[in-house]
């Protein structure tokens, strides 16, 4: 699929640079041609004019020479004079056939074909002249042109091609990444369900075996109710980052209290670090505002703290804090744990991701901080993780009020 695409990118670069070209030697060519063509019937009435004066060796050209030659004719249609120091004039026949295609032709200036001239009439009461121009001049310096334009192109095109497919690796690599974090977001997703829908289906059988007592069929009955709730947990969180994703999860933004919307957060959470043997600390400054949607920023406390509270290091403490940090308002959890290194803490936010894979389920699907980070982006603002000293401290920065 993407060589296609790349393909695609190349061949609609290089036909819309081909037609460029086109357009540009085309213009060029007309404009040149038209500007010959202006120049010769220029000379041609000027020498119409005074057919039969010569100039002097020195004197300067006001306008472009070519070899010509001027006829004038009489009222009956006859050769009166006729002049020119390019042409052999003794011929007649050959000139009363140049007439009378002038004559055929029809206009005031056109162009014999059949003889590669070009004529211009002068006429005056009594008598005409017909100024004829050679065109071979004219001609080799167009096909000089084109020869310029086809070697020009030819070299512009092969470098357009090699400047194309370079710009299509790059302009595709954000592409390509896309594609393959789709495609290991779509394997992490099916891997993770495959699990409790396996153990669904295993205790759904056992249930259906008439020889199982009831002790097992409770255990099977809740270990379905389990797995189901945890592929429940599983959805919602896909959804959500879907949702985020596509821009839909987008609420109405109010102007809110973001330090007491924290103190809120924190309540509920007490009891559970302190059950796990954790001390949960605040630092709460008080009056910071700021403008986004309040379920969301409180979504993004709730994640970081389940965080800190599934891998904190019993015992210790775990701090959060809320302050001022310039023009932003910049939130952290900090709590003591196995050190994350440089990759980790790049890694850590990509989704389905887990530090240490040997934890067990109830160490979450590594969705959490992909949502944070996303909603923290659609808010305006970033988030990151530290790991300093045995300390791993997740931060969320937001433009403030």
């Amino acid at each position: 699929m993407l060589k296609k695409l790349k393909v695609k990118f190349v061949c609609f670069t290089m036909a819309v640079v081909s037609l460029m070209l086109c357009v540009i030697f085309a213009t060029v060519y007309s404009s040149t041609s038209r500007s010959l063509e202006a120049e010769s019937v220029r000379m041609m009435e000027a020498i119409g004019a005074d057919p039969f004066r010569l100039g002097s060796p020195n004197q300067a050209a006001e306008q472009v020479r070519l070899p010509y030659f001027a006829l004038q004719i009489g009222p009956f249609g006859e050769v009166v004079a006729s002049g020119g120091g390019y042409f052999d004039l003794s011929d007649t026949e050959f000139l009363q056939e140049v007439i009378g295609a002038a004559i055929r032709d029809g206009g005031d200036t056109g162009v014999l074909r059949d003889y590669d001239l070009r004529y211009c009439w002068v006429r005056s009461r009594n008598t005409s002249c017909l100024v004829v121009a050679d065109m071979s001049s004219e001609r080799a310096t167009l096909r000089g042109l084109l020869e310029v334009c086809a070697a020009i192109g030819a070299v512009s095109l092969l470098a357009f091609l090699g400047l194309s497919l370079l710009l299509a690796r790059w302009a595709l690599r954000p592409v390509e990444r896309a594609w393959e974090q789709q495609r290991q977001f779509v394997a992490d997703a099916s891997h993770e369900l495959k699990t409790p829908l396996t153990v669904i289906l295993t205790d759904a059988e056992l249930l259906q075996d008439p020889e199982t007592n009831e002790a097992d069929r409770a255990r099977f009955s809740g270990g379905i109710l389990t797995m189901a709730r945890q592929m429940r947990g599983l959805v919602e969180d896909l959804l959500e980052l879907a949702r985020l994703d596509a821009g839909t999860a987008r609420r109405e933004r109010t102007e809110l209290d973001f330090s007491e919307l924290c103190a809120q957060t924190l309540l509920p959470f007490e009891p559970l670090f302190f059950e796990k043997g954790l001390e949960l600390q605040s630092q709460v400054e008080p009056g910071i505002r700021v403008r986004g949607d309040g379920e969301h920023l409180r979504q993004v406390e709730e994640i970081l703290l389940d965080n800190a509270l599934k891998y904190a290091a019993v015992p210790s403490a775990v701090e959060l804090r809320l302050a001022r940090q310039g023009r932003n308002v910049r939130l952290s959890v900090a709590s003591r744990g196995d050190a994350l290194s440089k990759e980790e803490l790049k890694d850590i936010f990509k989704r389905f991701y887990r530090a240490d894979r040997a934890r067990s389920r109830g160490g979450g699907y590594g969705l959490g901080l992909a949502i944070a980070g996303s909603i923290a982006a659609e808010h305006g603002g970033k988030i990151w993780a530290e790991s300093e000293s045995g300390v791993n401290t997740f931060i969320v920065e937001l433009p403030g009020l």
